[in-house]
């Protein structure tokens, strides 16, 4: 009897050590990163964002440097002019054209993208290590 007790309890002392070395997440953390999720999720918004981080570009150019159509292009930066990280100018040419470019806000997520594209770059060479040590 005595000896299951001292498992027992070198269990739970095991469990609560495992709990305490792994990071925190706030629920505040959890909400910021579901929000993140929100305002970038889809297809085409990172690519939109990436390609604006460059310069402030124009509703067609845009479509043909992404290859994306206008209908899909029109609702994805709406969304995100909704979201304030884009603002959408109208310029006075004739024909009228559209040009959109970053806001401050936008800006904000350049470190953020930059750092997703180092993480994908890094599992991309781990996964072609590992892939061609399987395949020998």
């Amino acid at each position: 009897m005595l000896q299951k007790a001292k498992n027992k309890s070198s269990r739970q002392h095991m469990i609560k050590k495992k709990v305490t070395n792994q990071p925190v997440y706030s629920t505040q953390t959890r909400r910021g990163i579901q929000d993140l999720r929100e305002i970038i999720s889809g297809k085409w918004k990172l690519p939109i964002l990436i390609t604006l981080f460059e310069k402030p570009y124009k509703f067609k150019e845009l479509c043909r440097k992404l290859r994306i159509s206008p209908r899909m292009l029109t609702r994805e930066l709406q969304d995100m002019e909704m979201n304030k990280l884009i603002t959408r100018t109208v310029c006075n040419t004739k024909p009228k054209t559209v040009e959109y470019a970053v806001t401050q806000i936008g800006l904000t997520l350049k470190k953020v993208v930059a750092e997703m594209g180092a993480w994908g770059i890094s599992y991309r060479k781990k996964m072609l290590t590992r892939n061609s040590k399987d395949s020998k």
